[in-house]
């Protein structure tokens, strides 16, 4: 048997116990699949992680993952650089920048921090893979310039759609790069049985939608007033027999506008005969819920991930491409494009498509092969990598 040695794996943005459950829930899934990697070549390893916003009571989900600190502009201002210190002590990064950060739509400040990750890697000489995510945009010059000149310095670059490997494409970046998908399809659950006697629809409610965004001026561009379009939703199901609206949040206990929790508990109290779900500790948590459910309609990606990726019938409501790309890749046309649809139009669509929940099951059935190949060959390619590292060499 082979001497293989060890390995260090850096995580940077991943965070278990995130106040997005869509970061747990890619932080959890993208462990796992690098773990399971390593283990069919015969490779030890662990973990350290680098990422944001970790709630204070949050446990790893194996003892083979340390908790690093978090990068921050701030303390690298007052001279603590841990952050390079514990980077340097790993082998190699998988950088999964909390799915789709490595864009300047967020902002340049969060845009410089996700670069200077990055860059950290590269002046160490350390191999450092994108894990699948949603690259870009770039709308400044400037910020586009720097990305590529990152993009083209990393080991390997992975998408999780097509409309991302057409940007990489249109950028002309020439580091290895292939599509898969995003790793969250791969979270595990416990499955809940459903109702027999209630139709139970999930409003996944998004604060930073119902809030018109992070200033409240719509600088997501949206022509759809979603929190008309909620409203209207949510009266149009209660005005039909036999249906249980169920309002639950993926993205709580950050505060701000983009936390779901306040929303959640406005829209309850407007109507009394919903049930406002409590908070969930954790993205499996989640998921396990959600596959109890009849009809999913999501303001937040990963929400209608967990009902995808559970079978559950589900409409999300895109606001940026990173729904478009995502469910395009899967042949699944069944989202409210929040740029194009009105609210009317959104909720006529909405209603159409719950009255033909089959349908949307059917497609979900249909795209679970590509699932399963594009996560497998995501997989096949982490073990090449690390059987690569962990083979020893003679120093020259």
């Amino acid at each position: 048997m082979e001497n293989l040695r060890h390995l260090k794996i850096a995580l940077p943005w991943h965070t278990f116990g995130h106040d997005n459950l869509g970061i747990d829930a890619l932080s959890r899934a993208n462990a796992a699949i690098i773990e399971s990697a390593a283990f069919s070549k015969g490779i030890s390893v662990e973990f350290l992680t680098l990422g944001s916003r970790r709630k204070s009571n949050a446990i790893p989900p194996s003892s083979t993952i340390k908790i690093g600190p978090s990068p921050s502009l701030n303390q690298l201002a007052r001279g603590n650089f841990a952050i390079f210190r514990e980077l340097r002590s790993c082998d190699l990064a998988f950088d999964i920048a909390e799915g789709d950060s490595f864009t300047d739509i967020y902002g340049r400040r969060r845009f410089f921090l996700h670069c200077l990750t990055k860059l950290a890697s590269i002046l160490m000489s350390q191999p450092i893979v994108l894990s699948p995510q949603t690259i870009g945009p770039f709308d400044r010059v400037t910020h586009r310039g720097m990305a590529k000149f990152i993009l083209n310095r990393l080991t390997s670059v992975y998408t999780r759609d097509f409309l991302s490997t057409e940007f990489l494409s249109d950028l002309r970046i020439s580091s290895n790069k292939d599509e898969f998908i995003d790793v969250a399809f791969r979270l595990p659950f416990t499955p809940r049985p459903k109702d027999k006697d209630l139709i139970r629809v999930g409003v996944n409610v998004s604060g930073l939608l119902y809030n018109g965004g992070y200033t409240g001026g719509n600088e997501l561009n949206l022509s759809l007033d979603y929190r008309a379009f909620t409203k209207a939703l949510i009266e149009t199901l209660q005005n039909r027999p036999g249906i249980e609206v169920n309002l639950f949040s993926h993205v709580a206990g950050g505060g701000g506008r983009d936390d779901d929790g306040p929303a959640v508990l406005e829209l309850a109290k407007c109507y009394p005969k919903t049930k406002a779900i409590p908070v969930f500790e954790t993205s499996i948590e989640a998921k396990s819920w959600v596959s109890g459910l009849d009809f999913v309609v999501g303001g937040r990606m990963h929400a209608c991930i967990a009902a995808f990726s559970s079978g559950v019938p589900v409409v999300p409501v895109a606001y940026s491409r990173k729904f478009n790309g995502l469910f395009g890749t899967l042949n699944y046309p069944y989202f409210v494009d929040g740029k194009e649809a009105t609210s009317q139009q959104a909720l006529v669509q909405t209603m159409a498509w719950f009255d033909n929940r089959k349908s949307l099951k059917d497609g979900i059935e249909a795209s679970s092969s590509i699932v399963d190949e594009r996560l497998n060959r995501y997989e096949a390619a982490i073990g090449e990598l690390l059987y690569y590292l962990a083979v020893p060499r003679e120093k020259s």
